[in-house]
């Protein structure tokens, strides 16, 4: 099922409104579409170099954009199902405790979520959902998706089709290892 979206999000690539197409793509990747922007920038950036900082950009507007819609669908479909079903069960305080520890690590989360190959979409949903202040989500999702696209857009600058195999198979592991060291040496300094 997902191979004909991968294939035609590839044709995108290839259109001349290629940059709008790219801003659709990642601004509904954020909140429910499955392929991610990579898969438009990567051959957008390798037929044009020269457009790799613009192409991050668009990718990162559309897709902290995409993110805010993901938080106020978590927002507002919470309040108007999750919540009275909860209640109905006796497991609304439940529900108060688990946001309490998601925001603890909100900005994490969000964090993870946008570098990482996890689901940028599932953290912006849990976001609304647990009522994270949304000026901490969007400043974590402008700095996680800035991450993420301009490091992809400045190795493909930077070293073109060569660098295309390691994006494509490795990066998704190496911005992980990235975030569990980074969290890792977060929790030694505070443990120490």
């Amino acid at each position: 099922m997902l191979r004909p979206l991968y294939d035609w999000t590839i044709r995108l690539a290839e259109h001349p409104n290629a940059l709008w197409a790219l801003a659709i793509v990642s601004f509904i990747e954020s909140s429910f579409f499955p392929i991610p922007p990579d898969v438009l920038m990567i051959p957008m950036i390798l037929a044009r170099p020269s457009r790799a900082w613009l192409i991050a950009s668009v990718a990162l507007v559309a897709s902290v954009l995409g993110g805010m819609l993901g938080y106020a669908i978590g927002a507002f479909f919470y309040e108007s199902l999750g919540q009275p079903i909860l209640e109905s069960m006796g497991k609304a305080h439940a529900m108060e405790e688990f946001n309490t520890r998601f925001n603890d690590f909100g900005f994490w989360a969000v964090l993870a979520a946008g570098v990482t190959p996890f689901p940028y979409k599932v953290i912006t949903i849990m976001s609304g959902w647990t009522g994270m202040p949304l000026g901490t989500f969007i400043a974590t999702s402008i700095l996680a998706r800035a991450i993420r696209f301009f490091i992809v857009a400045g190795l493909l600058w930077g070293f073109g089709e060569p660098i295309r195999s390691f994006i494509e198979k490795r990066l998704g592991l190496m911005f992980t290892l990235f975030i569990i060291l980074l969290f890792g040496g977060f929790l030694a300094v505070r443990f120490l």
